[in-house]
């Protein structure tokens, strides 16, 4: 699924955010927008995912289909984290923002 490279891993809600806000999907290589829900039963329907919610549900859960939902949303390009990181080398613990 969709794993967070600072803080964690993502709830619900901000997988869904983060898809409606960010996601683009992939068709023969080029990007295309999944505010149509054709686009991706097009490209995912022989798996049972027809709507931007089943692809959502998917990655939340990883579902059985993981691996084909991944392959067809695009990269997610995210921002840096407001006011920065305090100390990257040390751990959450230890008042660094270093997190497994």
């Amino acid at each position: 699924g969709i794993n967070a490279e600072y803080g964690g891993y993502p709830n619900l809600k901000t997988v869904r955010a983060l898809i409606y806000k960010r996601g683009f999907g992939k068709v023969n290589g080029q990007r295309v927008s999944i505010n149509d829900n054709s686009v991706i039963e097009q490209s995912l329907g022989k798996y049972g995912i027809v709507s931007v919610e089943d692809l959502i549900h998917e990655n939340y859960t990883e579902g059985p289909h993981i691996k084909q939902a991944n392959n067809f949303l695009r990269h997610f390009k995210l921002s840096c984290a407001r006011g920065g990181l305090r100390k990257i080398n040390n751990h959450l613990e230890e008042g660094g923002d270093f997190r497994n």
